[in-house]
């Protein structure tokens, strides 16, 4: 037997075994019905969520972005979103907004109370104005639902001295049948120390907090909790703390990290399943 028919040989095998493992996957995909795509979107948040066809996005990165999230929305053909959460108003989650809310339909949209001076907030509020959105301003607990997802939509009740802005983030809390996500935006310790005295529901997922930055609170969401898979938001110029890395591995937690590349999580209501 000659090299090239050696050769040809190697590569069709090497392409059934290419088309199998597509093959799997999608029928794998199949069995997971809510994703959660997170862009590497450096140190910032864009997240689009999905369940049968209801989409929602919970923030959506810097203005820098914007392009490459409308692309994955078309790709995906996604023209609406039912509803679209702004944790807090710094530009890394509400830089992109405004092109998302006049490029797409928009259900609903839900803010934080702490409005911010900055262009991109205004562009913001310029986008929502006209699109006659009016915003629904969260305090305590908003419950909503996606498919026949449950979501509650937390708010702080006051406005916190320090780090008001981060403070102000907007807690999401998940639940698809058995497993239970957590998506903590910017909260910093105050903040997670007063939403934990009355949500103490176990997690399998978590949202990190501001981009991995060690936060002494952070230990108080992993013990005791049942959480096994995180996802830290963090860029290459600003990478998550090595503090924050010892709390996850101390608690046996499985972790991501944005900056090594786009990742999608899956669910079935019984796994969770995440490629990147």
């Amino acid at each position: 037997m000659n090299r090239k028919i050696i050769l040809l040989i190697v590569f069709l095998v090497f392409f059934l075994i290419i088309l199998l493992s597509l093959s799997k996957f999608r029928n794998h995909y199949e069995d997971y019905p809510f994703q959660i795509y997170f862009f590497n979107a450096g140190k910032a948040d864009a997240i689009v969520l999905s369940k049968n066809g209801k989409y929602m996005m919970i923030d959506t990165g810097e203005e820098s972005l914007k392009n490459e999230v409308l692309a994955y929305l078309k790709k995906n053909h996604i023209s609406k979103l039912d509803y679209l959460i702004i944790t807090h108003f710094d530009k890394d989650h509400v830089g992109g907004a405004a092109s998302i809310i006049s490029s797409l339909e928009i259900g609903e949209v839900f803010q934080s109370n702490v409005p911010k001076n900055s262009e991109y907030y205004q562009e913001y509020l310029s986008a929502l104005h006209d699109k006659n959105i009016v915003p629904i301003t969260v305090s305590g607990d908003y419950s909503i639902s996606l498919d026949d997802l449950d979501i509650v939509i937390n708010g702080p009740n006051i406005i916190y001295d320090k780090n008001e802005s981060n403070n102000s983030s907007l807690i999401v809390t998940i639940t698809d049948q058995n497993n239970r996500f957590l998506f903590m935006g910017d909260s910093q310790n105050a903040r997670i120390s007063d939403f934990l005295v009355d949500h103490r529901e176990k997690y399998q997922f978590l949202k990190v907090p501001y981009h991995g930055h060690y936060l002494k609170r952070l230990e108080e969401v992993l013990n005791g909790n049942s959480i096994q898979y995180a996802v830290i938001t963090s860029s290459s110029k600003e990478l998550e703390d090595k503090e924050t890395m010892d709390l996850l591995k101390k608690y046996h937690v499985s972790y991501y990290l944005t900056r090594k590349g786009d990742l999608t999580v899956y669910s079935n209501g019984e796994d969770i399943k995440i490629l990147q």
